[in-house]
């Protein structure tokens, strides 16, 4: 039997670093991490030479000043200010992003630009009383039905798997903020744009955005913690007295207490006390959406384009964003006559895509990026990766099945459960980190858990909206 102040389910960006910040504070803490690296899908790998991400990632300038304090300390000037510089396909053309009233002017058609006009002009006759009824629903009243019909009807197929009339209207207040064209002209007018989605700046670590974590999982153990790699918990037994945590053949661990950032339902699984019928019912009908990453060697003069990353919100192709990971940063080390494009195709665990052979794939993706007008590939690699976890999926329902999971876990002596699997929900980096902070900061001397401090952490965190 080995023990803990702490022990932490996961080695994610918010698991990492909540065992960092304990062990700054002087508390022991044992780290649980089933695969044998750190970083979860914020971890980078190499392919064709080049550092490349779990699709695209970035650290948004909303990131909390005390975090960004912290991480600039770590990565220092490999924490690199970027300009964002992408592109969004919109009746079949394509327009900068952040959008720019300008370009928007003289690229769209005319009769779409119309149809926004007249939808921004109706809006107040749109919102009917009562709240919305989906997702749908929510962003036809906002954005107006021309909006949503070329850009988040298509997506949200895409990324979800069902119809927007099918998807609760949370998903819409946790994905969309500019939910009005007033709001998406003041953003795209705003000077340098803030610190919201659409701003024009983000952060991102010289060496891929695994740099990152592997920053603070290597700090985190210079403070004292303890990192078990390729380590997977299989009983979490709880008691008002402590938490014991049995790993696969390997030992107990006794913990003061436990955070846990794994998938909720598989906490669900695997803890006693057992949730009650209805918490285990909601854990059965929480769903998450997958995704095959298709990462295509392209050999030829770097860059492909001068874009960052190309979305695709339209239903005429399967793919929804091709990023090109050495335009996200300036580095040295990338070779300059190959690059490397990554491709996200959401799917479903044992679908045609999921099952597709990297061959398929490849193929796939090349048919359809020469269909949206993208320069042609000289493919010299076609690498893959499935991430069976990666969009919570909000279907109508969704919320009480959540519900009654959440407070079987709330109840759990000595347990706190955040991060974006712990909390199933849809959260960028930084707020996956400015969690761990809060959870950290709740724990007080003896490693006694301040409930009130938390509940008012988890307010915060209701308020996140993704920021893409």
């Amino acid at each position: 039997m080995h023990s803990a102040d702490l022990v932490v389910l996961g080695a994610g960006p918010a698991g990492l670093a909540a065992a960092w910040r304990a062990a700054r504070r002087g508390l022991s803490v044992a780290v649980l991490e089933r695969a044998a690296v750190v970083g979860g899908m914020a971890a980078s790998f190499e392919v064709g030479g080049m550092q490349v991400d779990h699709g695209s990632h970035r650290l948004h300038p909303s990131i909390a000043p005390a975090v960004l304090a912290d991480l600039t300390d770590l990565l220092g000037d490999d924490l690199q200010l970027r300009p964002r510089n992408g592109r969004l396909r919109v009746a079949d053309r394509w327009v900068g992003f952040p959008l720019r009233p300008g370009e928007l002017a003289r690229t769209l058609p005319r009769s779409l630009l119309a149809r926004i006009g007249v939808d921004a002009l109706a809006a107040p006759r749109r919102h009917r009383s009562g709240e919305p009824a989906s997702f749908a629903d929510a962003l036809r009243r906002g954005l107006g039905p021309a909006l949503y019909d070329q850009l988040y009807g298509p997506y949200a197929v895409k990324l979800w798997g069902l119809p927007g009339e099918a998807i609760d209207a949370e998903q819409a207040r946790r994905r969309v903020t500019a939910d009005t064209p007033w709001k998406i002209a003041a953003r795209m007018l705003r000077r340098g744009g803030g610190t919201n989605g659409l701003g024009r700046v983000f952060r991102y670590p010289r060496r891929g955005f695994g740099q990152l974590t592997e920053a603070i999982a290597g700090a985190a153990v210079d403070a004292g913690a303890e990192l078990r790699l390729s380590t997977q918990a299989e009983a979490v037994l709880t008691s008002t007295e402590g938490v014991t945590v049995r790993t696969v053949g390997g030992p107990e661990i006794a913990a003061r207490h436990v955070f846990s950032t794994v998938p909720l339902p598989v906490l669900a699984r695997i803890t006693t006390p057992a949730p009650a019928p209805d918490a285990a019912e909601g854990a059965a009908h929480l769903r998450f959406r997958s995704m095959v990453l298709i990462y295509l060697v392209h050999q030829g003069a770097r860059p492909w384009t001068p874009f960052d990353a190309h979305y695709l919100p339209q239903a005429s192709t399967p793919l929804t964003r091709v990023s090109e990971p050495a335009n996200y940063r300036d580095s040295a080390d990338d070779p300059r006559d190959r690059t490397v494009l990554c491709c996200e195709l959401p799917c479903s665990v044992g679908d045609e895509h999921w099952t597709a052979s990297d061959e398929q794939l490849g193929a796939l993706v090349a048919e359809h990026l020469g269909r949206v007008g993208l320069p042609p590939l000289s493919v010299a690699e076609v690498h893959t990766r499935r991430l069976p976890r990666v969009y919570p999926v909000y279907e109508i329902g969704f919320q009480r099945h959540l519900q009654a999971l959440d407070d079987w876990a709330a109840a759990l002596p000595r347990v706190t459960t955040f991060g974006r699997l712990g909390l199933f929900a849809h959260d960028n980096t930084h707020h996956a980190l400015a969690m761990a902070y809060d959870a950290v900061d709740a724990l007080r001397r003896g490693a006694v858990f301040d409930e009130g401090a938390w509940t008012a952490a988890r307010r915060r965190f209701a308020a996140h909206v993704v920021e893409d």
